[in-house]
This record gives C-alpha cells, structure tokens and sequence, in this order.
C-alpha cells in the first residue's frame, strides 16, 4: 500500500533535493553516493546531534519541538506551506469525519452560478456535486460513473486530460501536492489509501510526483482548457473552502470576454449530457 506521508519520508525526500552549494557548504569532490545533503550536514545545518537527526527519520524519535521543527524547515529551505507541512507530520490530529452530503443551499449556489463551471469536493477530490458546466468543462468524466468521479483520478488515468489541460505537467504536479498536504493533515481521509493505491498501480507519472514530496494545498489561479467542443479557453479559478472537509472551485470569465461567450457555448454542451448526480 503506498505511503500516506510520515516525518522520516519527508525529512528523506525534501534532503535529497537540496546541494551543499544551495546551502554554501562547499560542493566537495568526486561523486556522492546519495542525491542532495548528508544526513550530517542537515543535522548540523539545524544544530541537532547527527544521532538524533537519524532517529528523526527512522521514526525513533516522535516528538521534536517546535524550536527542533523550525530549524529544519530552515536547513530544508522550506516555504510557509511546507514548513506548516512539517508541523502537520509531527504533530498529526484526529481526524474528523468528513461530510459527504452536500447541502440544499451550496447545491442551489451552484445553479445559481452557470453559465459559470462549479463543482463540490471532499477532500480526496471526489466529486460531490456539480453544476452542469461543471462537468461538461472536464470532458469525459461523465464517462465514468459517478462514484469514480474523483478529479486526481481524472488527471491521472483519463486518456482525455493530457489533451484537455494545457499545462498538464502543472496540473499533475499540483494534484500529487494536493493529495501529499491531505495525507500529512487527515491521513484517516476515507478512501485516501485506495486512492493512492489505485494511482500508483496505474500511473508512473503519479508515482514520480508522490515521490517528489511537494506539498501545495489548491489555490485559485488562471487555467487554459483545450476542449473538443469548445476549443481553447483561459478560466480564473477560486477554490471556497466550505466545511467539513468540502471545498467548491468556481471557473470564471471576464463578462463580454470571448471566454464568456464559450463558457455560453459549453451550456449548450453541458445540456445534450445527463444530468449531474444529486
């Protein structure tokens, strides 16, 4: 079954991509035998003995402090959102059970937004609820039935994604991230082992990107679609965090934009699809 996270493997990961140069220790010579810093030169970089650094990763020690955490986010070069990553490792909560059930007024929220392409999720990325532009935006996940309707699940094994995001390699980078910030923070997420487990089985370009260790949790920004029945168009997205683990993605267009008159066009195609599960 692969990994849903751990304090050693992100420790492990996140040394391997840094060089002595990125950290001015000087880059020494002939070949080393493991990518990125020792073990030794992140223990000292932090000002932790070498030997409890190792037991840091090999899980013998469970409880760093909070001073131990910010000095290796610092010797990792870590970003705000890795550093809070870390903390999540170590610190791991209880779980709450995630809401399945979508309700009355976010389902009316959804109508009310078309033309506009919305849809609910949970925190494995499952698809709750959406509108109809929703999910004719994501062409072919209709294909699947509804309880497959999982957008990581998308990004991955549906043949149509790689032609229908532009930017596929982003997309897939940010989904694996996403997936990784879920792990650390709700690793009893139900179904979050058999989705990995599902990804890693069908796609080496997922098992390339888990094993990266980004950690980037969904975040609005522009996204081009090349869509067969609409052709190419660029959306803003917002990602509205609701609750109880749900989160809505709003796509949107400038009105009078020629986005906007194709999003009134994946209307027309949205409407010759069945009707989105409620």
């Amino acid at each position: 079954m692969t990994s849903v996270g751990g304090l050693g493997a992100f420790l492990r990961a996140r040394r391997a991509r840094i060089t002595p140069t990125d950290v001015g220790l000087p880059a020494g010579t002939g070949l080393r035998r493991t990518p990125g810093l020792r073990r030794e030169e992140i223990a000292a970089l932090a000002g932790v003995s070498i030997y409890y650094y190792i037991r840091l990763e090999q899980g013998g020690e469970t409880n760093p402090s909070d001073a131990v955490l910010n000095a290796l986010a610092n010797a990792l070069l870590l970003d705000d959102e890795e550093r809070g990553h870390l903390h999540a490792l170590a610190r791991p909560t209880r779980h709450r059970e995630a809401a399945e059930a979508v309700s009355p007024g976010i389902r009316q929220l959804l109508d009310t937004l078309r033309p506009n392409p919305a849809y609910v999720l949970n925190e494995i990325s499952d698809v709750l609820a959406a509108n109809p532009e929703g999910l004719a935006l994501f062409h072919g996940l209709t294909d699947w039935p509804a309880e497959r309707r999982n957008t990581a699940r998308y990004t991955f094994l549906h043949p149509a994604a790689r032609e229908l995001f532009a930017d596929w390699a982003h997309s897939a980078a940010t989904t694996a991230a996403n997936l990784h910030a879920v792990a650390a923070n709700h690793p009893g997420a139900p179904g979050l082992p058999e989705l990995l487990d599902e990804l890693t089985a069908q796609s080496p370009d997922f098992v390339n990107l888990w094993q990266r260790y980004d950690i980037r949790r969904r975040h609005g920004e522009p996204k081009t679609f090349h869509h067969p029945r609409i052709g190419t168009i660029t959306l803003t997205y917002e990602v509205l965090h609701i609750s109880d683990g749900q989160r809505m993605s709003i796509y949107q267009a400038a009105p009078g934009s020629g986005e906007r008159d194709a999003l009134e066009l994946l209307a027309l195609v949205a409407g010759e699809q069945p009707a989105a599960p409620r």
